[in-house]
């Protein structure tokens, strides 16, 4: 029984022993664990913190970059606009102090006038007084010595004296008209010479062939077609001259026409580059290309504006700028010479005290006609009055473009400008030729022949004038008709035209009819 007891203590007292101890085990793994999940949050906490506190930088580096970049935009703008105000600057003082030295010069002038004034006055009283001193005592000899009256004596010396000053002013007249000439001379040359010497500009006489390189020698077979159709199709649809010789890797275009030329060149180009060359083909990029020179020619003619600095100016005054590219005066460029006139004409009428800006205008537009006679013919100054005139052209305008022809007067500085530009440009040397021009005449008169007959759509002078492609309208011609007219416009060149050898009318009649199938 006493074993049951002690045995029941010790297993008790194990029992106990073992219990406390799982109980102290557990506590230190929660502990443990309490710590870990302590640790764990303290690390989150801490990485948050970073993640926000980069952040944080991130976004006040992006603020500090915005705000050096918007400080720099607004220190450039600054700084521009300082240096344009000092160029503004700069200009007005400039101008001032020319004025001014022009207004101290012309100050001394009438000074030294003034005092020539007052000591020829003063020379007038001397003789004055010595003339009455004089004349009473030519009237008292000749009372005496004659017997003359004094009224008799005095008339006969007012008549000598008389005969002697209208001598005299017509020698001092003509002294003083022949000094206003030689330094209106010498004045002219110095502006001429002030002019050519601030402004050279480039010069390259046109040329009426166009090339176009090819890749291969193959191209040339089907730009030429099957029996010619693409190459027939391309000269009658542009109306040039289209060579193929035995050059590698090349077609030549020819034509007086400079634009109908452009034309060709671009669309061979663009048939080239696109690979399919067929007849309808070739009338779709015709129309294509043609398209886009009309929007070229506004562009470039916004860009002269632009670049000469001229103001608003009409649209259709721009594309007719533009076109002037394309058209030629006596192997000269009508743009490049306009250029050259405003830009002369600018220096002028500066030197002169004039408007440099209207004086400009005027030069670039004095030929504005040019761009109008190959189209509608007549003189290039009464298409150019008329179009200037209609979109409101200032008075100066019209009459430089009257005046550098002789047809009026020029009434300003600026007119006489640029008429004085007009012929610096012109008369320099190489920079017209008259062989040139008297073809390029003879070929458009060919054509106007042409197109003044009823029912002629087109007509274009090829061969270098020795045949002319004559497109009618197959709804007002018939064939029977066509022959007639082939006849009439052939009657009409031999009695108008003077002309080497024979010139062949080809009349052209196509009647198309398109029907779609559904």
């Amino acid at each position: 029984m006493i074993e049951f007891i002690i045995f029941g203590a010790i297993v008790g007292v194990v029992t106990y022993l073992i219990t406390k101890k799982i109980f102290t085990s557990n506590a230190d793994v929660l502990l443990e664990q309490a710590k870990a999940k302590a640790n764990a949050i303290e690390y989150e906490a801490q990485k948050l913190f970073n993640e926000q506190k980069i952040e944080y930088k991130e976004a006040e580096l992006e603020l500090k970059q915005c705000y050096e970049q918007k400080q720099h935009a607004l220190k450039q703008q600054y700084e521009q606009k300082m240096s344009e105000l000092e160029k503004e600057e700069y200009k007005i003082r400039h101008k001032f102090e020319r004025e001014t030295q022009a207004l101290e010069s012309e100050k001394a002038r009438l000074s030294r006038l003034e005092n020539k004034i007052l000591n020829v006055d003063s020379l007038n009283k001397k003789v004055r007084d010595q003339y009455e001193s004089a004349r009473k005592e030519v009237l008292e000899l000749l009372s005496d010595y004659t017997k003359l009256s004094r009224q008799e004596a005095r008339e006969i010396l007012l008549g000598l004296l008389e005969e002697e000053l209208i001598e005299d002013r017509a020698h001092m007249i003509r002294r003083y008209e022949m000094q206003a000439k030689q330094d209106a001379q010498k004045k002219a040359n110095y502006l001429l010479a002030q002019a050519t010497t601030r402004y050279a500009g480039e010069y390259a006489s046109e040329r009426l062939i166009g090339v176009v390189h090819l890749p291969n020698d193959e191209l040339k077979g089907r730009i030429i077609g099957k029996e010619g159709r693409n190459i027939r199709t391309l000269e009658a649809l542009s109306g040039v001259d289209i060579i193929v010789d035995d050059t590698p890797n090349t077609i030549i275009v020819s034509s007086f026409n400079l634009y109908r030329r452009a034309i060709a060149l671009k669309t061979i180009e663009a048939l080239i580059e696109d690979g399919r060359i067929q007849p309808a083909r070739i009338e779709e990029m015709y129309e294509k290309v043609s398209s886009q020179m009309e929007e070229q020619i506004l562009q470039d003619g916004e860009d002269i504006v632009l670049d000469m600095g001229l103001g608003y100016m009409h649209p259709e005054l721009k594309k007719l700028l533009g076109k002037m590219k394309y058209r030629a005066s006596f192997g000269q460029n009508a743009l490049g010479h306009s250029l050259e006139v405003a830009k002369l004409a600018s220096i002028i009428a500066g030197e002169l005290g004039g408007d440099e800006k209207l004086a400009r205008r005027a030069g670039i537009l004095h030929d504005i006609g040019k761009a109008l006679t190959q189209d509608l013919g007549g003189s290039h100054v009464d298409l150019g009055v008329e179009v200037c005139s209609r979109y409101e052209e200032h008075p100066v305008v019209i009459n430089a473009i009257l005046a550098h022809h002789g047809h009026e007067e020029a009434k300003s500085i600026e007119c006489a400008a640029v008429c004085a530009a007009d012929a610096l440009s012109a008369a320099r040397p190489g920079a017209r030729r008259e062989v040139l021009e008297s073809f390029l005449k003879r070929m458009q008169d060919i054509e106007r022949i042409a197109l003044d007959k009823f029912g002629v759509k087109q007509a274009y002078a090829i061969s270098a004038g020795r045949e002319v492609r004559v497109i009618v309208r197959a709804d007002l011609i018939s064939d029977d008709e066509s022959i007639v007219v082939a006849r009439e416009i052939a009657k009409d060149i031999q009695a108008n035209l003077q002309y080497p050898g024979e010139i062949k009318v080809n009349v052209i009649r196509e009647f198309r009819t398109i029907e779609y199938a559904k």
